[in-house]
């Protein structure tokens, strides 16, 4: 009876209970370091202050990955046309997704780096095979078949 128990759980759990990676929680250090890593990014691009809803954040080891929507602080929207990179010609709003953005990160040492990034992508870049060979771990759905 027990193993019944225990394998009904198991199949409960679903593919989540294999997952390689965890979310580190809202307050931690690793969450603050990996938000502060992107930010001079959209930064750049989008102006400041800047503050991320987090959508998705999943972390193994030195690898993470970041699924995030930049905002300004008490949530109001970014207008794109308003912002230093459509000013400057980098930023095409008819031709992006809006301001999501989705981050590849490695920790150096101490220190969080946003390595690969995009904002407003219409697809899945990150489902590269040369991606995937190191990001695997926390961009698993991403990957399968690659």
């Amino acid at each position: 009876m027990r193993f019944v128990i225990l394998l009904l759980a198991l199949i409960a759990a679903g593919p989540g209970f294999a997952q390689s990676w965890q979310e580190p929680a809202r307050g931690t250090t690793t969450r603050k370091a990996l938000m502060d890593a992107v930010r001079p990014h959209a930064m750049w691009l989008l102006g400041s202050p800047i503050e991320f809803v987090v959508g998705e954040l999943r972390q193994s080891g030195n690898l993470a990955y970041g699924a995030l929507y930049p905002q300004r602080p008490g949530g109001a929207e970014i207008d794109l046309t308003m912002t230093p990179g459509y000013q400057r010609g980098d930023l095409d709003p008819d031709s992006m997704d809006g301001v999501a953005m989705q981050v590849l990160y490695y920790k150096s040492g101490q220190t969080w780096v946003a390595v690969e990034w995009s904002l407003g992508a219409q697809d899945v870049w990150f489902a590269y095979a040369p991606i995937c060979a190191v990001w695997r771990k926390v961009i698993p759905e991403a990957c399968a078949g690659l």
